[in-house]
């Protein structure tokens, strides 16, 4: 529900959770159409089935068993007719209606593409229903192109152990041509073409490359395909085999799942250069390929890290996390290989499992690897080639299955150049290296501002930006990026008043000065000293050897300290980086 309201957020509309009986069970929505929501029943607790509201989008998507939108005077109930709602059902994994997803908002901004939303909406929920109840069969994705794979449109087929059929998504009912009921005449050998005992030679591994398959129709996919190691099953079947599906689905209603959104899904709030980042991610999920990410500090890497593991089938194992640059180079080695009894004095007894051991069989993530000490560099290097971890005073090699995750807002290949990282290592970490806008760079601040604004209020009292706030902010140039924004913001909450609207008086004279020194700089009366001062345009040159000259001013100012060079000109660590070749020795102090 977040992820759908994200992309409809200040369309005045509320987005509605309901039961299989019409029965609203959650909303989420603009503070300003909630109110209006309120005073037509659109609240948890109401029926909006036919029965009791005649023609709604809730009530006859739920009747008809289709997404649908209506409109206006479509709506039976004269009250009614100032609403337009788009609407689709949700059906569990066995084919039945569990509930419906809908947004409703004002007739007079209807859209269409809003039906679309919601459909999308229900279908990854769907999906993520299939996943959680059939994690223990084996689990068929297929489409006919294999750049569909993972994507809302896959087909997801489930069978048994011994390749009966147990269930379908709505788009594998689509892709091979027959209902649910149909289906189930079907084993996996009349569907797919081969025994069931043939997937371990092909799909032998919990992570491996889509193969094509034939369906019975004669039709070619992509398929990939989960199944548990045959170590695992018990005469050819497991336990949940046997189970008629009414009877699973009992078990799956009376426990708690976590039928989230997608977690890369959720980051993605329409900034086009964020977009691109998750689409690459999504391409290479399960694959095991290293990932790098880059960026300056307080850009949410660490969030973006943690969200390519949840969405990954390592979920389930350890997300174990180290910052290079706070742990203390004496302690770094122990805390990442850990320690046998009596390895060094003040060991604990017992010893020590390392974070690489910790991390077996799940995520590793490597925050500011740059600050890695260059000594450990090379037992890492050995550790990501050989698969195996050698404890500080023991004397056997441990066997370690983990997924690496790096990150870093330095820049490596500058560190290479000067031999402060090595250049195997770096060849080893980036299998994939993706980059994160600073916050000035992104396009949907606001609609971060505001998911900030709504994690930090409570939600009977919400709080928004004066105009004149939302104009400084806007301006900003935001050298701590979201770790910056998210501080601010959390001060500023607490000192608002009733009227719940963060104005210029709630914000720390230090971000005030910062905003007053870029807008003076901005209109050339800057208040720096002389040593920085603009260049005169008769000594100028071009615009390069101005900013060259600017970055050597500040930088001997700062006696050759980056972070605080790139905060006095507003530009990132890495454009600083990127420029040092062309600027003179004797800037860095």
């Amino acid at each position: 529900m977040e992820a759908l309201y994200a992309q409809i957020v200040n369309t005045h509309s509320v987005v509605l959770l309901t039961a299989a009986n019409g029965l609203v069970l959650h909303t989420l929505g603009d503070p300003d159409f909630l109110e209006k929501a309120s005073r037509v029943a659109l609240t948890p607790g109401i029926n909006w089935s036919e029965q009791c509201k005649g023609t709604n989008a809730i009530g006859t998507a739920l009747h008809e068993k289709r997404p649908l939108m209506i409109d206006g005077s479509q709506h039976f109930m004269n009250v009614n007719q100032s609403l337009t709602c788009s609407c689709a059902p949700i059906v569990d994994p066995f084919g039945q209606v569990i509930g419906a997803l809908d947004v409703t908002g004002d007739h007079r901004h209807s859209h269409l593409h809003t039906l679309a939303l919601v459909r999308m909406s229900g279908q990854m929920i769907e999906n993520h229903m299939f996943e959680e109840t059939f994690s223990e069969e084996v689990c068929v994705r297929f489409h006919a192109r294999p750049e569909f794979l993972g994507t809302l449109v896959e087909g997801i087929a489930v069978f048994s152990s011994d390749g009966r059929f147990l269930s379908a998504n709505r788009s594998a009912q689509f892709q091979i041509g027959l209902t649910l009921e149909g289906m189930r005449a079907h084993t996996f050998s009349s569907l797919f073409g081969i025994a069931v005992s043939r997937l371990h030679e092909i799909f032998g591994g919990v992570i491996t490359k889509p193969q094509q398959l034939n369906l019975f129709s004669g039709l070619s996919v992509w398929c990939q395909v989960k199944i548990k190691p045959l170590r695992q099953w018990v005469h050819g079947q497991d336990a949940r085999s046997t189970m008629a599906p009414t009877v699973v689905s009992r078990q799956v209603t009376s426990t708690s799942h976590k039928l989230e959104m997608s977690s890369l899904r959720y980051l993605d709030t329409g900034d086009p250069q964020i977009s691109a980042v998750i689409r690459k991610l999504c391409m290479v999920r399960n694959h095991d390929i290293p990932i790098m990410i880059l960026g300056e500090t307080g850009t949410g890497k660490d969030l973006m890290a943690k969200a390519i593991h949840s969405d990954s089938e390592r979920s389930s194992h350890p997300f174990v996390s180290v910052n290079c640059a706070s742990i203390p180079e004496t302690l770094i080695e122990s805390e990442l290989f850990g320690y046998e009894d009596g390895a060094f004095t003040g060991a604990r007894k017992k010893g020590s499992i390392g974070k690489i051991q910790q991390a077996n069989g799940g995520t590793l993530f490597l925050d500011e690897i740059g600050d890695m000490p260059k000594h450990l560099q090379a037992r890492l290097l050995r550790v990501l080639q050989d698969r195996k971890v050698s404890p500080l005073g023991a004397g056997k090699e441990v066997e370690v299955d983990v997924a690496v995750i790096c990150a870093t807002n330095k820049n490596l290949k500058v560190m290479i150049a000067e031999g402060a990282f090595r250049e195997d290592l770096y060849y080893r970490l980036n299998g994939l290296v993706v980059h994160l806008p600073a916050l000035r760079e992104r396009a949907d601040f606001e609609l971060m501002t505001k998911r900030i604004l709504v994690s930090l209020c409570d939600t009977l009292r919400p709080v928004s930006l004066s105009d004149e706030v939302a104009a400084l902010f806007k301006n900003y140039s935001w050298p701590g990026n979201f770790r910056q924004l998210h501080n601010l913001l959390r001060t500023a909450v607490v000192m608002t008043s009733q009227d719940g609207l963060i104005g210029k008086q709630h914000l720390p004279d230090d971000f005030l000065d910062d905003v007053a020194r870029s807008a003076q700089r901005i209109a050339g009366k800057t208040d720096l000293p002389p040593s920085v001062a603009p260049i005169p345009d008769d000594d100028a040159g071009n615009l390069h050897d101005v900013t060259l000259a600017a970055m050597a001013q500040t930088l001997r100012l700062h006696k050759g300290n980056v972070s605080t060079t790139a905060k006095a000109l507003g530009v990132s660590r890495n454009t600083i980086y990127r420029k040092k070749s062309l600027l003179p020795p004797d800037v860095w102090g």
